[in-house]
């Protein structure tokens, strides 16, 4: 018995860790817990371990017993090190103490010092009404704060902020934030403020950013001096001038030069195997998507970024080669149409497709019955609604399909003397509420129907008179372009088509910069850019600056890629300008005066 003890004390001592648990057992044995009512927010009661691990946890000043209140050194470098380095003296004092008196929840901290809660919109808005956005907040800020007048919401907000202090002295990438050399520690909110202002300091604020501030304060000064009722009665004007939702500054385009940057190919990322038949970027400028149809059936959805402008979606239709396709002027869908007698349609919300009913005129049309002209279905175009689909059928047949329905049914015709070469609808004010449609015959004859009483209004032979082959307006309804199989462009005044009865139209400009036939004819949303191209040759794109009638001559130059033309179209935005060419490429531009608003 006596061996057994020796041996149970021998390897006691052997063990440290045995040791030091008994040690401490017997230690704790003879010392008096702290009683379990006593008051923990009593500050003179706590000792300088409690002080310290109150600051480390709920953010207070540490101050010690009779001591000044700790610094915190606020560096990447210093955090690290105080995270591995062990609290040595603090090990022993804590080991009597009970879990109880070490942790206890928070209760009596003020109610305004919490984050508000807003129950509806109408609270949210009042309270801004009421804050002042120069004060500062007495209470800490919550970690999401509502928005003051006139500025965003902070996305987060650390209320410790306001306890931190920061020696700006001790080290030496702090001390060039010193406003004098003497200066040491600051506060947290300081802290930030000179943290902001040598960043500014060295990435000062760009030209177009101070040039656009500057104009959105001197239309808040002058807002606040005309009134709110002056600001609604200003606010239809100044959408209808813009010609796109959203857009308050429109740039004038001076003619001669034009700046244009060339950016990464569109579709650099799917290249198609073909040219390019069609091509389109999407009505609304939240959705920078741009739709690229091609010769080998493949309809291709590329997100422009500038940058990568990766691919988003790709359609194969076997059975239609894709000569045309457009969205839908609400942008919801796709139409895809070809020299076949149907068309298919692709939802974008769904990510379905659709297919039309062989024999769309209640006609099933073969080969032996009709040629492809007389089948294909490409020569088409939406009202500026959406509500009507206007088609070119055979024989100078134009079809009216009511496209609410979801059924494709043919609700009316129109009939021309010859064969429909171009269809427009008629914008602007000038053809406001009266659903006018354009079209170019064959014979060189534009005609204009109203559409509601299914009768032509208008007929006139285009000027020259020979080979005309495309008709195009612009969004806004200020010019009529019709180009011929010579190369010649004649531009026409909206106003003077609708307008003057039943005179002839005189075009305001014949524009000859091009000598082969017209294959592409497109303006920009503004409608102070025209872009016409011929496909017969190589690199025949001239860029025409509208206000002035005169071609750009800086660009495209000599030296520029552009191969056969076969497609051009402009972002919503202006900012963009994609060219499709007959190898299969999509030329993406950036213009300089547009991307600058």
């Amino acid at each position: 018995m006596p061996k057994s003890k020796a041996s149970k004390s021998s390897k006691s001592q052997s063990n440290p860790k045995k040791r030091q648990k008994l040690a401490s057992d017997a230690k704790q044995s003879n010392t008096k817990p702290r009683p379990l009512g006593m008051d923990l927010t009593n500050d003179a009661a706590k000792d300088d371990e409690e002080r310290r691990l109150e600051s480390m946890l709920f953010g207070v000043p540490y101050t010690a017993s009779g001591g000044p209140t700790m610094e915190i050194t606020v560096d990447e470098d210093d955090e690290e090190e105080m995270e591995d380095t062990p609290d040595v003296q603090g090990g022993r004092e804590l080991e009597n103490m009970l879990d109880s008196d070490l942790f206890f929840l928070d209760d009596s901290a003020p109610s305004s010092s919490r984050p508000p809660v807003f129950d509806d919109a109408e609270e949210l808005a009042a309270d801004d009404e009421t804050m002042d956005a120069e004060d500062a907040p007495s209470q800490p800020t919550p970690f999401l704060s509502a928005s003051r007048k006139g500025k965003k919401a902070a996305a987060w907000a650390d209320p410790d902020d306001t306890n931190v202090e920061v020696s700006l002295a001790s080290k030496n990438r702090l001390r060039k934030l010193r406003d004098a050399p003497s200066e040491d520690v600051v506060g947290g909110r300081e802290y930030e403020r000179r943290l902001r202002r040598q960043f500014e300091r060295i990435n000062p604020t760009p030209e177009w950013a101070s040039n656009a501030r500057r104009k959105l304060q001197g239309k808040r000064r002058r807002g606040s001096q005309s009134g709110s009722e002056d600001e609604e009665d200003m606010l239809p004007d100044l959408l209808a001038s813009t010609g796109a939702i959203g857009r308050t500054n429109i740039k004038t385009l001076s003619p001669g030069t034009l700046a244009v940057e060339r950016l990464r190919d569109a579709n650099d990322a799917a290249r198609a195997e073909g040219e390019i038949k069609s091509l389109q970027f999407h009505p609304s400028p939240e959705v920078p998507v741009l739709m690229v149809a091609s010769a080998d059936r493949r309809l291709r959805l590329f997100h422009v970024d500038g940058a990568t402008n990766p691919l988003a979606q790709t359609l194969h239709i076997p059975s239609l080669p894709l000569t045309s396709a457009v969205f839908h002027p609400s942008g919801s869908s796709i139409l895809m149409t070809g020299p076949r007698p149907f068309y298919y349609t692709y939802d974008l919300q769904t990510g379905t497709s659709h297919r039309s009913p062989r024999g769309l005129w209640g006609t099933t049309f073969t080969s032996s019955t009709a040629n492809a002209q007389d089948m294909s279905m490409d020569t088409s175009a939406f009202n500026p609604t959406g509500d009507i689909l206007a088609v070119a059928g055979r024989r100078g047949a134009v079809h009216l399909v009511d496209w609410r329905s979801g059924s494709a049914q043919v609700v009316g015709s129109l009939k021309a003397n010859s064969a429909i070469k171009s269809l427009w609808w008629a914008r602007g004010p000038a053809a406001a509420g009266r659903g006018e449609l354009m079209a170019l015959g064959e014979d060189s004859s534009v005609y204009v129907w109203d559409v509601g009483q299914r009768r032509c209004v208008k007929r006139w032979t285009d000027e020259g008179g020979f080979g005309s082959r495309l008709m195009r307006g612009d969004r806004r309804g200020r010019y009529l372009t019709v180009g011929s199989n010579t190369g010649l462009v004649n531009v026409y005044a909206m106003d003077d088509v609708l307008l003057s009865g039943d005179a002839k139209p005189k075009p305001l400009k014949t524009l000859g910069n091009l000598t082969t036939n017209i294959s592409t004819l497109h303006f920009n949303s503004d409608a102070q850019l025209l872009a016409m191209a011929s496909s017969t040759k190589k690199d025949q794109l001239r860029m025409v600056h509208l206000p002035s009638l005169t071609a750009f001559g800086n660009w495209p130059t000599s030296s520029t890629p552009l191969g056969h033309v076969t497609a051009v179209d402009f972002s919503i935005e202006n900012e963009y300008m994609a060219v499709g060419n007959n190898r299969g490429r999509v030329l993406l531009y950036q213009l300089r005066d547009y991307s600058q608003i």
